[in-house]
């Protein structure tokens, strides 16, 4: 699983993260070169990654 999330959703892609795999998801930053996904709760570009 991998949930691209901007700042505001960071938060709720971290619950749902936890809730699937019951264990603590990868949190990172995407570098800035590549940011080039939205975030998967609104329109905004996504800053960050939450991974299993």
């Amino acid at each position: 699983m991998k949930i691209y999330c901007c700042l505001e959703h960071t938060e709720l892609a971290l619950d749902i993260a936890v809730d699937e795999i019951e264990l603590a998801p990868v949190f990172k930053e995407i570098d800035e070169n590549e940011r080039n996904h939205t975030c998967e709760y609104c329109e905004n570009l996504a800053l960050y990654t939450v991974e299993n």
